[in-house]
């Protein structure tokens, strides 16, 4: 199987990386980035091909497109590929705007073409085990949500005002594996962010710790809570209460809190660093789930609406930090075609 790769940054890389092992694509990789030397390094140290630019990606005859590009550009490929008759996997988000978000997927709809979804959460065994316990009824009525995403560091700065900000580029995996685990909607948010950290936030117009009370459409609450700088480590959790158990994601001997209780749990040794190292194994098989779509062996896993109904979340959470008011996921302009 011939695959085009666009973008050989940080996630590309470990995208061409983990792609360039399959054995249907092993050597028949190809990638291209914005920077032709970066992309020529790329492949040759995976023994890939390199592509002059993204026009080759189209015209050399590839089976199937991975986008891992600059945000910005994730419509106008995503466009592409679907004019190409070409499947398309790509990284969140699809645009960091709905009408962005909702031409792209037109263009998908129109050409019938298949467009994957990278949240890689739902490829991970401790959140399909949660879906799983709460599918089964073993928690019994679900009451309560606890979601986390804390990064280690900030970003650089300039990728901040690209980012489309704290809700949309981070707090956005919370929403979509919220909805994946519980089978439930978002019908009301109240959110609010903090920019009292370094300034760079306050410069791009963003925040760098966030919270939201989420209401679902069966009654249960959940909260989400992110920030950029939890100098502890990665940490990613989720805790989910029912009237007849608790479970909890993400809590292992890597999980960088500390417990105050004289019989808790010791530090972690080696606390989570980032999210390639948290989810490793989950980048990688959502990548091999892509593979079997493209070859007609399973249905996509995550197409492009549930990108749309996570966006809508966070814009409406962005709706409510900025007016400081509930918002309704409903309400946002041109949310629903």
């Amino acid at each position: 199987m011939r695959i085009g790769l666009i973008g050989a940054g940080r996630i590309g890389t470990f995208h061409a990386t983990t792609l360039s092992r399959h054995r249907e694509v092993g050597g028949s990789l190809i990638v291209t980035d914005a920077d032709p030397v970066r992309a020529q390094r790329l492949a040759d140290r995976l023994g890939a091909t390199a592509a002059p630019s993204v026009d080759e990606i189209f015209t050399w005859g590839v089976d199937a497109v991975v986008i891992t590009a600059a945000t910005s550009a994730h419509a106008e490929l995503i466009g592409r590929a679907a004019r190409s008759g070409l499947p398309v996997f790509c990284e969140k988000p699809i645009a960091l705007d709905l009408p962005g978000t909702l031409s792209a997927l037109a263009e998908v709809d129109a050409a019938g073409t298949v467009l994957q979804m990278g949240f890689q959460r739902r490829f991970d065994v401790g959140y399909t085990a949660a879906r799983e316990a709460v599918r089964s009824g073993r928690l019994g009525r679900l009451h309560t949500v606890r979601a986390m995403t804390s990064d280690q560091s900030p970003p650089p700065p300039g990728y901040l005002p690209l980012s489309g900000g704290l809700y949309r580029d981070c707090l956005i995996h919370d929403f979509d594996i919220m909805r994946w685990v519980t089978g439930r909607e978002v019908v009301q948010v109240y959110a609010a962010g903090s920019d009292a950290g370094p300034a760079m936030f306050r410069e791009a117009g963003d925040v760098d710790t966030a919270a939201a009370v989420l209401t679902f459409d069966d009654g249960m609450l959940a909260t989400a809570t992110a920030t950029r700088v939890n100098g502890a480590g990665y940490d990613v959790r989720m805790e989910l209460a029912g009237e007849l158990d608790q479970i909890g994601v993400g809590l292992d001997d890597r999980t960088p809190i500390t417990s105050t209780e004289p019989a808790g749990p010791p530090a972690a040794d080696k606390p989570w660093t980032g999210f390639l190292e948290r989810f490793g194994p989950a980048y990688e098989a959502e990548l091999a789930a892509f593979v079997e779509v493209v070859r007609g062996e399973r249905a996509n896993p995550c197409d492009g609406r549930e990108a749309l109904e996570a966006l809508r979340v966070a814009e409406a959470c962005e709706v409510s930090r900025r007016e400081r008011r509930p918002v309704s996921p409903a309400e946002i302009a041109g949310a629903r075609d």
